[in-house]
């Protein structure tokens, strides 16, 4: 079997690593080992940062939607189900996105979902 050597191969992997590590503090930016230390932490910690994104973004939405339905007299939990009774597919980036923009659109749902609990009440 032949030697292999493994000089480009490494130089190029250890550069791609440094080169990732650009704007570390101090010696996790130049030296090697703690370079890939750090780069794989960030790697890490950025794998589980998308998936927090989407949680956050939802949360936002929900809170975006409940201030809104609240102005106009309604719980998040009531208008969710009163759209959802009145056959209304929107999910919560677009409810939210239009509560946020559209003060009279989401009136308009928000009475939408109301006549839509009228009957389940009565």
């Amino acid at each position: 079997m032949p030697r292999v050597k493994r000089g480009t191969h490494r130089r190029a992997n250890r550069k791609k690593t440094l080169a990732r590590a650009s704007g570390f503090f101090l010696t996790k930016s130049k030296l090697y080992r703690s370079a890939q230390e750090a780069v794989e932490k960030a790697l890490k910690y950025a794998y589980v940062g998308r998936k927090q994104k989407k949680r956050n973004f939802r949360s936002l939405w929900i809170v975006r939607i409940n201030a809104a339905c609240r102005a106009n007299g309604l719980t998040y939990s009531a208008f969710m189900s009163g759209l959802k009774k009145g056959g209304i597919e929107l999910n919560r980036k677009i409810l939210a996105e239009i509560a946020y923009n559209d003060e009279t659109t989401f009136q308009a749902l928000v009475e939408q979902a109301k006549a839509a609990l009228q009957p389940a009440h009565a």
